[in-house]
């Protein structure tokens, strides 16, 4: 890869990274999840996987993009060549691709609903509004498919855009602008929070262990999103690493990663259960939440529209960082491979992950009981390629703990690294051995959500993934510790 593909400046990865992590698994999963399993109790939880399985694996996919310098397929196929392993294990990139197709596809569609509020808090229609007629519009919304349609388009075709101007034009000027205002919204909210909610009940809720309120599938969720919260596993981080400066700290960066990630989610549930709370309602409202609960509360705030669309903004905006990195690993890999010019792949990922998110917005009306996909597999097109992700996403970031563990050698490690040998084993024990562990864990939770016509397709994933694993092992040998 040539040397115009690095970033600028070596904070410019951090910022990219960090606009990856922080979407709407921060603003809009995070809360809710928090919400339905005992608030402190699934936040400590969440913070211990994120710091022992996040990181590691975070780390491991930045290695391999850097180590590579290619888009996650075409890296992996070349790491797997000079390391003399299976080529099996380039299905680390394709695992990756597909998430972020999939991801993209019903995740533009939900970030297009906050276009929605954010259009109806700057006119004032929600002002005063009662539970009934805040519930009633969202349910409107959701039955109608042009709408729907109409907000999906928009979402995905800024995506693209930004992706289509480039690295430095694009990804990297539009993140510096991007990601300092994202803070100041977020920023602007807490204060509002502070001045209009209850911040106390807030701090209370989200602080206070009750581990007898965390059941063994709150545990569970809260391991899923420590994993899922930083986007590994769908090849974003392992592209924007291949574009970072080779005297950049690796380790010190990840670890920001995860400590700017974090706080943006805590910040936001402060924020958002704070309004809750000081509009008497419920804080365990699922993912109805940000789009019936919070309106609501702004309804009967004051200045609660103006701040109200300044929130939506925000989620809008931080829902765009993150898009712009599933569009990114697809189309680094057509632009290599197929000698596309960026603007042609991203055309290409942008239109084929709209047409696919028409699934999902179906899946709210038209298909929303009498369908194709309820009648043959008993789940709706929008369930199906969320358990999809849950599959993906996970496997693929067991296989990179793995093959960064396994199959990368005392010495490239230390390269990229350069850190004290202590902290190196540390880390190789993480992701060789507690990380997988972990992530199978996560893995396996999805499983039994999943039909069966879905068990021999991961069946024979598992399998090939193993074989690779074997290879590289019998294959270490000559690689040294």
């Amino acid at each position: 890869m040539s040397t115009h593909n690095i970033w600028t400046h070596k904070g410019t990865f951090l910022l990219a990274a960090v606009g990856s992590a922080v979407g709407l698994g921060n603003l809009w999963r995070f809360p809710y999840l928090a919400g339905e399993n005992g608030g402190g109790a699934f936040l400590l939880i969440y913070a211990v996987t994120l710091f022992a399985v996040g990181v590691p694996i975070l780390i491991a996919e930045i290695l391999l993009g850097r180590s590579s310098r290619r888009s996650p397929i075409m890296g992996m196929r070349f790491l797997s060549r000079t390391h003399d392993t299976s080529r099996a294990w380039e299905s680390i990139g394709w695992l990756g691709a597909a998430s972020a197709f999939i991801i993209l596809s019903f995740y533009s569609v939900i970030a297009g609903w906050a276009l929605h509020y954010t259009w109806r808090m700057i006119t004032g229609s929600l002002a005063g509004a009662d539970a009934a007629t805040i519930a009633s519009g969202f349910d409107t919304l959701l039955a109608s498919p042009a709408l729907l349609t109409l907000y999906h388009t928009l979402f995905i075709a800024a995506s693209g855009l930004i992706v289509g101007l480039g690295i430095h034009r694009g990804i990297e000027n539009g993140l510096r602008v991007l990601m300092p205002a994202l803070l100041a919204l977020l920023l602007v909210i807490l204060a509002y929070s502070a001045m209009n909610g209850d911040m106390r009940a807030a701090t209370h809720f989200l602080f206070t262990l009750q581990l007898g309120d965390l059941s063994l599938e709150g545990w569970l969720a809260a391991m899923g999103q420590s994993f899922f919260t930083l986007s590994l596993g769908m090849g974003a981080i392992m592209a924007y690493g291949a574009y970072m400066p080779g005297e950049a700290s690796l380790s010190r960066t990840a670890l920001a990663i995860v400590v700017i990630d974090t706080a943006v989610a805590l910040i936001a549930g402060l924020a958002i259960f704070a309004l809750v709370f000081g509009a008497g309602l419920n804080p365990a409202e699922g993912p109805g939440l940000m789009f019936v609960t919070l309106p609501l509360a702004f309804a009967e705030m004051p200045g609660g529209p103006l701040v109200g669309a300044v929130f939506f903004i925000l989620v809008l905006g931080a829902s765009i960082s993150s898009a712009i990195s599933m569009i990114e690993p697809v189309a680094a890999f057509l632009v290599e491979r197929f000698d596309l010019n960026r603007a042609q792949a991203v055309a290409m990922m942008a239109i084929a992950s709209w047409a696919l998110g028409l699934l999902t917005v179906f899946s709210f009306n038209v298909w929303a009981d009498d369908s194709p996909f309820h009648e043959l597999l008993g789940l709706s097109a929008f369930r199906l390629l969320e358990l999809l992700t849950h599959v993906l996403m996970p496997l693929g970031g067991l296989l990179i703990a793995l093959f960064a563990g396994w199959a990368l050698t005392h010495g490239e490690v230390m390269k990229e690294l350069r850190t004290s040998e202590g902290w190196l084993h540390t880390w190789r024990f993480l992701v060789r051995f507690v990380s997988p562990a972990a992530v199978a864990f996560v893995f396996l939770r999805a499983i039994p959500q999943v039909e069966g016509y879905l068990l021999p397709l991961i069946g024979a994933v598992v399998i090939v993934g193993a074989f690779a694993a074997s290879r590289t092992f019998l294959t270490e040998k000559h690689q040294g510790p």
